[in-house]
């Protein structure tokens, strides 16, 4: 062969490429003559674009060698920029190539572009972060495309706005800073290095041609270094170069309109481009031995290459269809397209296309999309069938376990173990603390439930202590066993003390700003011995699998790094963690099934499956969008000499017309995402609009496969939910009754039933930051003592007597975040309202008891119930009569709702003082006067711009009193009848509420079902 000729080849679309590539030349090494005397195949050198790529390849000449033993070519990655993929011949290199500076780790860069956008513009250096990896980005663009930063300078015409002179000021940082930068450190820029190794192995090959064979196959050159190698391969001696998917079938006046400006998007735009590198013609290029499609694929080739042909060429739809009319079928043979309502059932339907294809023996399949949500949809649906497969996608490392655990540690102690972050990381799977994981969770959870529910204990694990301490300090419960609490107690503190010493080392070093490594270092060495267990160290269990490994990685390449950032404050550690995380992605080693794949689009290049499906066919997902990246506009990208932002969709492209060029090849496409309507690929309307245009119909009802995948979660038969309707014996039935639970009888049965009967009590929820209920308990406690001490007139500094019962009453809560700064502001304000009300209503005030216990027994019944009740205040007039007085921070009932029996706490309360039933709040107290009740009163206190609110319901008669106690009486005794269930939400009037036990009555499943009525 001459030494300037061209050895071009290309394989059709659809064509299993690396099978191809591996059969010819382990049944030819010489390509039928073509490189006579050319050595064995294991002198030959095979240049693939990806890494995944070279496995599949030796993977392929295992299966065309039959199992024999054999020395595969050395088969090299060209996509990839590690120094030992790219240095392909050392021996033929130049020492300038060989001495090259090493590359800038990738974080290294990043930590280090941050510290100068900070310095530069005053930005938070953890902030900068996020900027710097765009910028970076930015970067790599730019040096890939060959483009010459220098030109930044002269990009701002007047014509643009000024925010653009501002952008290209910024970018002074990698014009004039950065290249300083690097010099100083002895490094060189990654992508920069690439480009001298592909452009030294070039030059080498160029002058002294190697003595084996050379094939670049599946490079589409879009970089342009690796154009430069491709370029001198095709003209070695011993070399070519095998093109994927070239169109052979288009015409030539289509073929020349690509490269003008707007066809950058069209599939075939590289592959001219590269060819026009090459100096060649595609008359130049050969098919590859043996890979002549077969007539069906050939004619689907040509129909792929009609329905994505350019734009500006499209009228020759009118005379190239009629052409193709009487091919259609065999065309379309094998293609189907399947339109979903929505993802899930697009996922489902994939999976179960997937899973039919294990019917056949040998028979593969694949899932090629981008988006990584429907990638994991299927992989979850196949598990229905146990099947495992892996998304070779790659999930973001940040969301591995590992990483996610570590994660959650920073998080925690970032913000001084606040409940929230502290439960979140301790009941992670890893976290053991050096016990058994399941005994430490539920010692953890006793802890949630008796510490952390409700306000927030003051910051730190001393706050937790404290807690402890408090705890051990209230009173006994009825039936609390002093020696089993002290003994939960004292186990509680043993595990705050193991958590303390498991995360000191990171506790010690957040304590003030400190260096980056210290902090990363310090966060891993708290993470492992959180992990430790009673029988295993932590880094075993922290670091191991896949996972773990790349974890273990990413935290060594971070310790290394962190000194080019400095030093950083502790607040912002958690952040700077999680910000570095999120840009790894952790891509499986192997498939878990040797027959189903998931694959990205780029995973899939230049492999195939008997089946290949192709999901997500929607604008923005795929393609997705070209968006313009925040540094340059299409003008200045011009002048740049870059290639606009619709190169990536033609890459996409590309990758469309090889999947969907396959013998057996399904698109599909969901009609909603979200609930949103979606618009369908611009590739699929193309498609679509041929078919129509040929009168071709779809093949078969590909519905079919998304109602399939319904029908396997319809269930047999629906059954109709139903209002419970608990009926418990009536020896179950509460004898005991307070006036609040009155009125959750009225308005909501079942969590009587659940509450008292089930003996389920309400958790609070958690990280309350002073919670309603505690909140009225503080103010209620303070009018207490306040009443308490001027039970009849008011003193002379009567607001300053309050404020001071306040500040006592309020100086156990002040540790909490949110009470010194808000709530105590807001009671100064009550205090003056109430003590401004108070100087109306004592002119004609006898004596005040507050908070009074009653206690009554309704007699009435067959089977007794006593009633009881703590009134906030109850005042006796000179008159004889009552005022009864209840505090509330929330909402007041409507006088409406009190009279008509919804809200009876008032006149409950008012009945039982009728009947001499309050006694003051002592143990042995005082029985007070049997009086008729002449107000009943609510005074809301909220302490804002309103601070209160007086709300009177009159009961001169105590009539309104009677009759309530003789409805509570008649309700009573309906309960009496075992038969009386204790429904869910009766009153559809008091359905917009969410009742504490509204899940365990499955009140949403039969309200929908409208059974909303009794």
């Amino acid at each position: 062969m001459r030494a300037d000729s061209l050895t071009l080849f290309s394989m059709p679309p659809g064509t299993p490429f690396l099978e191809r590539l591996a059969s010819a030349l382990v049944a030819d090494i010489s390509l039928g003559g073509r490189f006579a005397g050319a050595p064995e195949l294991a002198e030959a050198t095979i240049l693939l674009p990806t890494r995944r790529a070279v496995r599949a390849l030796g993977d392929a000449f295992l299966r065309a060698g039959g199992g024999a033993a054999m020395v595969l070519p050395a088969i090299r990655a060209l996509g990839d920029v590690d120094e030992e993929e790219l240095v392909l011949d050392p021996v033929g290199l130049g020492a300038e190539a060989l001495d090259l500076p090493p590359a800038m780790p990738a974080l290294e860069r990043q930590l280090r572009l941050a510290r100068m956008i900070a310095a530069e513009g005053g930005e938070d250096e953890v902030r900068a972060l996020g900027l710097a990896a765009d910028l970076g980005r930015f970067l790599d663009m730019i040096l890939t495309e060959g483009a010459d930063m220098t030109q930044l300078a002269s990009l701002v015409p007047q014509e643009f706005a000024d925010h653009w002179q501002i952008t290209l000021d910024f970018l002074k940082v990698l014009t004039a800073r950065w290249p300083e930068e690097l010099a100083r450190l002895g490094y060189m820029e990654q992508a920069e290095r690439r480009n001298h190794l592909l452009r030294a192995q070039a030059a080498a090959w160029e002058s002294a041609p190697p003595r084996g064979l050379v094939i670049a196959a599946g490079s589409t050159g879009s970089i342009p270094a690796t154009a430069e190698l491709l370029r001198v391969v095709a003209r070695l001696p011993l070399g070519a170069v095998v093109l994927p998917g070239l169109d052979l079938d288009l015409d030539e006046a289509s073929w020349n309109a690509i490269g003008d400006p707007g066809t950058a998007s069209h599939p075939q735009y590289g592959l001219k481009k590269l060819l026009a590198h090459l100096r060649a013609e595609r008359t130049d290029v050969e098919l590859w031995p043996g890979a002549a499609n077969a007539a069906r694929g050939a004619m689907r080739a040509k129909i792929m290459s009609e329905a994505l042909r350019p734009a500006e060429t499209t009228e020759k739809w009118l005379s190239r269809l009629d052409d193709l009319k009487g091919h259609a079928a065999e065309g379309f043979s094998g293609l189907t397209m399947m339109e979903a309502p929505g993802e899930r059932d697009e996922a489902g339907a994939i999976a179960l296309m997937m899973r039919d294809a294990l019917e056949t023996p040998e028979k593969t399949a694949a899932l090629v999309t981008p988006d990584r949500k429907l990638a994991r949809r299927v992989a979850m649906e196949l598990r229905r069938w146990s099947v495992e497969v892996n998304d070779s996608g790659g999930e973001p490392l940040r969301n591995t376990a590992p990483v996610a655990f570590l994660r959650l540690v920073a998080e925690m102690v970032a913000e001084e173990f606040a409940p929230v972050p502290f439960l979140a990381c301790l009941k992670h799977p890893l976290a053991a603390a050096g016990s058994d994981p399941a005994s430490f969770r539920a010692e953890l959870r006793a802890i949630e439930k008796a510490l952390l529910r409700g306000p927030r204990p003051a910051p730190g694990l001393a706050g937790l202590r404290a807690a402890c301490e408090a705890m051990r300090k209230e009173e006994l419960r009825e039936g609390d066993d002093p020696t089993r609490k002290e003994a939960r107690l004292q186990r509680f503190e043993k595990l705050i003390g193991r958590i303390e010493r498991c995360v000191a080392p990171l506790v010690d070093a957040m304590k003030a700003r400190r260096e980056a490594a210290s902090l990363v270092l310090a966060h891993a060495e708290a993470a492992e011995h959180l992990a430790a267990t009673a029988e295993e160290k932590g880094a075993a269990r922290l670091w191991k699998g896949e996972a773990g490994e790349a974890a273990s990685d990413f935290i060594r390449e971070l310790a290394e790094a962190a000194p080019a950032f400095g030093e950083i404050d502790p607040d912002s550690y958690a952040y700077f963690f999680d910000e570095l995380s999120s840009a790894r992605v952790l891509r499986p080693r192997w498939g878990a099934h040797p027959r189903l794949f998931i694959w990205g689009p780029l995973e899939a290049r230049l492999q195939h499956a008997d089946r290949m499906i192709l999901g997500g066919l929607n604008e923005g997902t795929w393609p997705a969008e070209a968006n313009i990246d925040p540094w340059l506009n299409r003008p200045m990208r011009a002048a740049m000499g870059l290639e606009p932002p619709e190169r990536r969709i033609g890459l996409a492209a590309h990758d469309f017309v090889e999947g969907a060029s396959a013998p057996e090849a399904i698109l599909t496409r969901a009609l909603k995402v979200e609930g949103a309507p979606t618009v369908a690929s611009r590739w699929w309307l193309r498609l679509e609009s041929i078919r129509n245009g040929l009168g071709h119909e779809a093949n078969g009802d590909a519905s079919r496969w998304w109602k399939w995948a319904q029908e396997i979660d319809r269930p047999e038969k629906i059954l109709d939910p139903v209002r419970p309707r608990p009926m418990p014996p009536l020896d179950a039935r509460p004898r005991r009754l307070s006036v609040t639970e009155i009125e959750t009888l009225i308005r909501d049965p079942y969590s009587i039933y659940a509450r008292r009967i089930l003996k389920l009590p309400v958790l609070d929820p958690l990280d309350a930051d002073i919670a309603a209920a505690e909140r009225g308990n503080i103010i209620h406690e303070a009018l207490e003592r306040f009443v308490d001490a001027y039970p009849d007139s008011l003193p002379d500094d009567a607001f300053g007597k309050l404020i001071a019962i306040g500040e006592e009453v309020f100086a156990a809560a002040l540790d909490r975040p949110g009470v010194a700064a808000f709530w105590w502001p807001r009671f100064k304000r009550i205090a003056r309202w109430i003590v401004e009300h108070e100087r109306e209503e004592r002119e004609g005030l006898r004596r005040a008891w507050a908070e009074a216990r009653g206690e009554i027994s309704i007699g009435e019944l067959a089977y007794p119930v006593t009633l009881v009740g703590k009134a906030d205040r109850i005042d006796l007039r000179v008159d004889g009569a009552l005022d009864i007085i209840d505090y509330k921070t929330g909402v007041l009932p409507s006088v409406k709702q009190v009279e008509i029996g919804l809200a009876p706490q008032l006149p409950l309360e008012a009945a039982m003082a009728a009947r001499g039933g309050f006694r003051e709040k002592s143990v042995d107290g005082a029985p007070l006067p049997s009086a008729r009740t002449g107000r009943m009163i609510y005074l809301r206190l909220t302490g804002g711009e309103t601070a209160g609110e007086v709300r009177t319901v009159p009961d001169e008669g105590g009539d309104l009193a009677e009759a309530t106690y003789g409805w509570l009486v008649d309700l009573l005794r309906q309960y009496e009848d075992v038969k009386t269930p204790y429904l869910s939400r009766p009153r559809p009037m008091f359905w917009g509420r969410y009742g504490d036990y509204d899940h365990l009555a499955r009140v949403k499943e039969w309200s929908s079902a409208g059974d909303d009525a009794e």
